[in-house]
């Protein structure tokens, strides 16, 4: 678990600076921040993509997962999640819950996670989820200087995800085969991908309805 704590850290240490320093940035620069983070979010999300080989199979669980989030409502529990903790916290932040909704997807979606968790879960090597959690560090300041206090809670969504992930990554070891691994990218990627394009105002795409069609492929690919 040295792994998560550490990444549940940083997350916060970042979001603690970068409320820091928001306050202090005038409006035009947090725009600029907030676009140079969202094609930063795009970049890596086309550099999972282009992992995937069987297009198939992923498409179908993208469609899939899509209408299954749609039904059960994910995007909107999620949003309610962040406005039980803004209520919990008193916090006025307009950007709350988009904040705390962004950031706990592009910290937890995507191969670091997945396979930085199971390997800490299973060998006590850390070191893959350690270096994510540099890189979420610098993330949780953008996004912290831009989007407000909601990014602070996102720990609580690393910390439960890849602590998860953790516990169970016995179970789960199969999804490390690069085989199925490069279909899981692919997947987490086109849902960065929707992320990037709320992070840069093109449209406001309910990424979190589509996190079911990550539970779909790993099925999928462990019984192919």
């Amino acid at each position: 678990m040295i792994g998560t704590l550490v990444n549940t850290g940083t997350v916060i240490a970042g979001s603690l600076v970068g409320l820091a320093i928001g306050d202090r940035l005038p409006e035009k620069i947090k725009s600029s921040v907030l676009t140079a983070l969202g094609l930063i979010t795009m970049w890596i999300g086309v550099t999972m993509v282009i992992r995937g080989t069987r297009p198939l199979l992923i498409v179908s669980s993208l469609i899939c997962g899509g209408v299954i989030g749609e039904l059960l409502a994910v995007e909107r529990r999620l949003e309610r999640v962040g406005d039980w903790l803004k209520a919990r916290s008193g916090s006025q932040s307009g950007g709350f819950v988009r904040g705390f909704v962004s950031a706990s997807l592009l910290f937890c979606v995507g191969p670091m996670t997945i396979v930085g968790s199971i390997q800490d879960g299973t060998t006590g090597d850390a070191t893959l989820l350690l270096t994510k959690s540099v890189m979420d560090g610098f993330a949780a300041i953008a996004l912290a200087a831009t989007t407000g206090i909601g990014v602070l809670f996102s720990a609580l969504t690393v910390l439960g995800i890849q602590g998860g992930l953790t516990l169970l990554g016995r179970w789960l070891a199969a999804l490390t085969v690069p085989a199925a691994l490069d279909q899981l990218s692919c997947v987490g990627g086109l849902i960065i991908l929707g992320l990037s394009l709320r992070l840069l105002g093109l449209k406001e795409v309910p990424v979190a309805n589509y996190l079911p069609a990550l539970v779909i492929i790993a099925l999928a690919v462990v019984l192919i």
